[in-house]
């Protein structure tokens, strides 16, 4: 299909190469007079360009959709379309990450929890600081909430720290009933052993090779990895540490969430602790 842009140019060039009519012109290429002569009168939103544009540069890794959420909390109110086609003029369009392979199997559906502390996910992801030494952080998740209870970074995370870190974060927040993760060595250490004895926590394993039996931390740590590790140099366990708290705070109070209808896991929680004042 021809747009009516090529059109206008095709009919210019007659024009100029031949020295023939407009008229004429669109006659000979079978083009609508009315649609070369049309000019628009599309407003150019510059406004609301130079806003997704600020958005966009200062959250280089969220799409269209999260875009139009952020811009509505501004009070810019639009289409979606209308906003998916200025997204698409600036160029703004994510550019899409390779990924490792992983291990496929059967998908088992795991039962959704019904209120917070009914179940965490755990994981450790490792990155590397810019002279090549490595460190790994812990990561924690309601499962229910979405909220990210917490983010240690360290150069060395063994069972016995995974522990202490457990018990630090059940002071501050309650004890859950069940605790998700995969078999690796510091969740199946004696020192978690002889901690879910003492705290009465259900630690359940999934799968070996099916990390997707263990959904909700993994699609956490591709956000935490593509929005903060992949776009941070660290240099230092102290810098690693400050830049990852922030993260952390602002993935629980502004970063919107579209399993959660497009609000954050901090405002998720508080809605349904009304909800339960009320009931």
């Amino acid at each position: 299909m021809v747009t009516p842009d090529v059109k206008r140019d095709a009919v210019a060039h007659v024009c100029a190469q031949h020295g023939v009519s407009q008229r004429r012109a669109c006659e000979v290429l079978s083009v609508d007079r009315s649609s070369v002569r049309y000019r628009s009168v599309r407003p150019d939103d510059a406004s609301i360009r130079e806003a997704m544009k600020k958005v966009a540069s200062e959250r280089r890794r969220f799409g269209y959709r999260r875009i139009h959420v952020m811009l509505g909390r501004q009070g810019i109110v639009m289409n979606l379309k209308k906003l998916r086609r200025l997204y698409r003029e600036e160029k703004l369009t994510v550019r899409k990450r390779g990924g490792r392979k992983r291990a496929l199997g059967t998908r088992r559906p795991l039962a959704l929890p019904s209120r917070p502390n009914e179940r965490w996910s755990l994981d450790f992801i490792s990155d590397a600081f810019t002279d090549g030494r490595r460190f790994r952080v812990l990561a924690v998740v309601d499962d229910f909430t979405r909220e990210c209870l917490c983010l240690v970074a360290d150069t060395s995370l063994s069972g016995v720290r995974l522990a202490r870190e457990l018990d630090t974060l059940i002071d501050r927040r309650g004890k859950p009933r069940t605790i998700v993760s995969d078999n690796g060595t510091e969740m199946t250490s004696m020192a978690i052993l002889k901690w879910c004895q003492e705290t009465h926590v259900e630690w359940h394993y999934i799968a070996p090779g099916k990390p997707m039996q263990n959904g909700f931390i993994e699609s956490f740590n591709g956000s935490f990895r593509d929005e903060c590790l992949n776009e941070t140099l660290f240099s230092s366990p102290a810098q690693a540490r400050a830049a990852i708290s922030s993260w952390k705070e602002d993935y629980n109070a502004n970063r919107p969430h579209s399993s959660l209808g497009n609000i954050t896991p901090n405002e998720f929680a508080m809605k349904m602790a009304l909800e339960k004042q009320a009931a």
